[in-house]
């Protein structure tokens, strides 16, 4: 069961980092600070969007309207902490 719960804090540490990942990707693509016609470029940002698309698109239907700024990131990112949290100091002892 260990293994387990090993392997999901993984997962979830490994999403944190393409979220984070995307969230920069995404200033630096709107900022013009990348070649937005480079195909090595276009290849990752096409693969941010499809990993954290998923997961961002139903937040933001929720979340209100703030004027451009994209909080849905940050929002997942919380939900991330919390999950792992809960799994390492309620479920861990309580199967362990």
């Amino acid at each position: 069961m260990l293994a387990l719960l090993q392997t999901i804090d993984l997962v979830l540490n490994l999403y944190t980092w393409i979220l984070i990942a995307s969230a920069v990707f995404s200033w630096l693509y709107a900022f013009n600070v990348i070649n937005s016609s480079n195909q090595f470029v276009n290849a990752i940002g096409r693969f941010l969007y499809a990993v954290t698309e998923p997961v961002l698109a139903p937040i933001r239907r929720l979340l209100p309207n703030l004027g451009g700024i994209d909080i849905s990131p940050i929002v997942v990112l919380v939900l991330i902490f919390f999950l792992r949290t809960f799994m390492w100091t309620t479920i861990a002892p309580a199967v362990l």
